[in-house]
């Protein structure tokens, strides 16, 4: 039986920020793998794109435009993904990365020392009408690459410690190497594109073992 996929109308809503960072690493289109970060004009690119998912860290969309910080956000991004690997076992991780992932002890210092960069404090607000709410606000300023890579860190623990981890998948249709949120039980594939594509290979596939 097919499976189902989102009808061709739907707009997908926009991934969790951890997701969206390890996501910049795809399928280039020629069987290879591009980066998405390659380069600080990259990286500016992808914060500026994202800047809305940023939350309570004003200032976090800066800070771009130095190659320490464009090398330590793709530190963060590789640990992210060896820990969203971990996450999807027993099936296989993605295959850009699953012959070279970090040691899960090493992904896991390198989240928790990002996060440290800025210390946050919870900063209490009621608003007329509305329900009172917290949110974790940097506790003194910093710098606006410190920012960035506190906020990714923290946006990676929120995922990793939240209930859309348990639908977390990695796509092994041909040719793609995303992970994805699952939407439905019968979903297999990240997009309605990889089902397609994974149902031409399978056919071929029965026919050569027929063959």
């Amino acid at each position: 039986m097919a499976d189902m996929e989102a009808p061709p109308s739907a707009v997908p809503a926009a991934p969790p920020l951890a997701l969206d960072l390890a996501l910049t690493i795809r399928h280039d289109g020629r069987g290879g793998v591009a980066d998405d970060l390659g380069d600080i004009a990259g990286l500016t690119a992808w914060v500026q794109r994202r800047a809305g998912a940023f939350g309570p860290a004003p200032g976090a969309d800066r800070g771009t435009a130095d190659p320490a910080t464009l090398g330590q956000v793709r530190e963060l991004r590789a640990a992210l993904r060896a820990l969203l690997a971990r996450a999807v076992r027993p099936a296989a991780p993605s295959p850009a990365d699953a012959d070279r992932l970090m040691p899960v002890p090493d992904a896991l210092a390198v989240l928790n020392t990002a996060a440290r960069r800025v210390p946050t404090v919870p900063v209490l607000r009621w608003p007329e009408g509305d329900r009172p709410a917290a949110r974790h606000l940097p506790a003194a300023p910093a710098e606006p690459g410190d920012l960035l890579l506190a906020t990714l860190a923290s946006a990676a623990a929120d995922f990793l410690t939240g209930p859309d981890l348990a639908r977390l998948r990695a796509c092994h249709a041909p040719r793609c190497v995303r992970y994805f949120l699952k939407d439905h039980p019968r979903q297999e594939w990240c997009k309605p594109s990889c089902g397609n594509r994974a149902r031409v290979a399978r056919h071929h596939e029965r026919h050569r073992a027929a063959g």
